[in-house]
């Protein structure tokens, strides 16, 4: 998919998701989920090339400054992913969101390691596809959540579940997910489905 198409498939997942977006316009211009979403692309492919690194550092501590979304430059993040309101979201360097994912505001997807653990190694979660995730909601360590699971707000998730979890409390416990659940998290957002733009 060219950049065009992936513009407009970004924009079709602000609208999917939020029922307040009346416009493609007013998505493009106050959306601050999709300007950090942008930028990281852009940081991200800095990223990969190693003396580039400095700026593309600089580049996401300028985005965090100007939305309130840090997303280290060496995240990798899917497709159709969707950040609402966005202010405090912090997504760690080795951190990996799968396509369909929604975020809200206050997420951390923070990192954990064992102390000497070297430089570069993962500690930050992978969380499958169509994965929603909470308002203040912390998942921290080297852990992967299951596709199509829920993490509800507030919870703090230091271990990994199965595909189509719930996961709530301090600390989480994951049990399975009902489907009604499931669209109530999800809200509008149904992973299952491909965008046609």
């Amino acid at each position: 998919m060219g950049i065009l198409g992936r513009l407009r498939e970004d924009i079709a997942t602000a609208r999917s998701h939020d029922p307040a977006a009346r416009n493609r316009i007013e998505i493009v211009l106050a959306y601050s989920g999709l300007h950090a979403i942008w930028a990281h692309r852009l940081a991200h492919r800095m990223w990969r090339v190693p003396v580039l690194r400095l700026p593309a550092r600089v580049v996401s501590q300028l985005v965090r400054f100007l939305t309130g979304i840090e997303i280290h430059p060496g995240a990798t993040i899917g497709r159709r992913f969707f950040i609402d309101h966005g202010m405090g979201v912090v997504i760690g360097e080795t951190a990996i969101v799968g396509d369909d994912v929604m975020l809200y505001h206050g997420v951390t997807l923070g990192g954990k390691a064992p102390r000497g653990a070297p430089r570069g190694a993962k500690r930050h979660p992978t969380l499958g596809d169509g994965v929603t995730v909470g308002a203040g909601a912390k998942v921290l360590g080297d852990i992967e959540i299951g596709s199509g699971s829920a993490i509800g707000a507030n919870a703090v998730v230091t271990r990994g579940a199965p595909p189509h979890s719930l996961l709530v409390g301090i600390p989480a416990v994951a049990k399975p997910l009902s489907p009604a659940t499931a669209d109530a998290a999800r809200g509008m957002h149904d992973w299952h489905v491909d965008f046609h733009i």
